[in-house]
């Protein structure tokens, strides 16, 4: 069995949450093993019809009101619970800022390895292996996970959900959980949302990013007004125009901000410095627009544009417009 970690945010399953669900399925197809997920919340039983279509044959629920909010040592013993009941040859969860902290403390108390950053998968000899970037992109590193089960965390935008729904029910399981108060050593208190509805970078199709080209905060604002105009596009930034206070690091692409895969990646004004490029390089498709000539992000992109950015922007906004008006 291959056990799918399913996270839940504002009130909706996250998509790159049902990627690595649809991704166990196909490989768990090949292995001749099932498919399960595991919902973790309070209630969360309601979300488990739609995990069926999306691969699951089973559905692990642990449904407590204590464990409503993200907890790290609440959330790890109540994984270890479900693993100790399904007894998963593998185990997926989606590279989010949850599955990043929650994957590798479940390792940890399992004593078993962990793939992190995956961007595929393959099946040899009847054995998982995990394909993950390494030297910041420059090389993919193909690994076999000891220890069962194998714990991995799956690039977002990288995996195809599936092309038709698996299945329209399934098995429910509601695995026995009771919290030890005095392990909880963190509680969320309060929780302070942004007060734009922006897509987050790391589940966007399309992002728009300005670096130090962009000269100050207030053009920022020109992405944005962009961004709007197409589906599914967030806003990103490099971490010269976040250290400089333009714009919130939760924009922030690159090694020490966010790694994104979207269909398709505009950098305004991005240099291309290797830290960068290890964030966004995976982008279906690149497209960067510099003054220079000479900007290492030439290297990378499918298509360039050499000129200012403050004329290609609004002549590009104003042809996005033209276009969707007419469609």
């Amino acid at each position: 069995m291959i056990l799918s970690y399913i996270e839940i945010r504002d009130g909706k399953i996250k998509k790159s949450s049902l990627e690595a669900l649809a991704e166990a399925r196909r490989r768990a197809d090949e292995l001749g093993w099932t498919t399960a997920a595991v919902l973790v919340g309070s209630g969360v039983e309601k979300y488990a019809p739609e995990l069926f279509q999306h691969g699951a044959s089973k559905v692990f629920v642990i449904d407590n009101p204590a464990l409503e909010h993200y907890a790290p040592q609440a959330y790890t013993a109540a994984l270890a619970e479900t693993v100790a009941t399904a007894v998963p040859k593998a185990m997926f969860f989606a590279a989010s800022a949850l599955g990043r902290d929650v994957a590798p403390r479940l390792a940890a108390r399992l004593g078993v390895g962990l793939a992190s950053d995956c961007t595929g998968l393959s099946v040899r000899d009847g054995k998982l292996l995990f394909i993950r970037p390494v030297y910041a992109g420059k090389a993919l590193l193909t690994l076999e996970v000891h220890g069962s089960p194998a714990l991995a965390t799956l690039r977002p935008n990288v995996f195809p959900l599936l092309s038709e729904p698996a299945s329209t029910q399934g098995e429910i399981a509601e695995v026995p959980f009771q919290i030890d108060e005095a392990a909880v050593k963190a509680r969320v208190v309060e929780i302070v949302r942004e007060e734009s509805a922006e897509i987050d970078v790391s589940e966007a199709d399309i992002i728009v990013a300005g670096g130090r080209g962009m000269k100050g905060p207030e053009s920022f604002a020109l992405l944005k007004e962009l961004a709007a105009v197409l589906p599914r596009t967030a806003v990103g930034a490099s971490r010269s125009a976040v250290d400089s206070g333009w714009i919130g690091h939760q924009h922030q692409v690159g090694q020490t901000g966010k790694t994104v895969s979207p269909n398709l990646y505009v950098a305004f004004g991005v240099s291309g410095a290797i830290q960068h490029l290890a964030g966004m390089s995976s982008s279906k498709y690149i497209v960067a627009v510099n003054k220079d000539s000479e900007a290492p992000i030439f290297r990378v992109a499918d298509y360039g544009i050499v000129g200012d950015l403050f004329e290609v922007i609004p002549a590009l906004k104003e042809a996005l417009q033209k276009l969707f008006s007419e469609s």
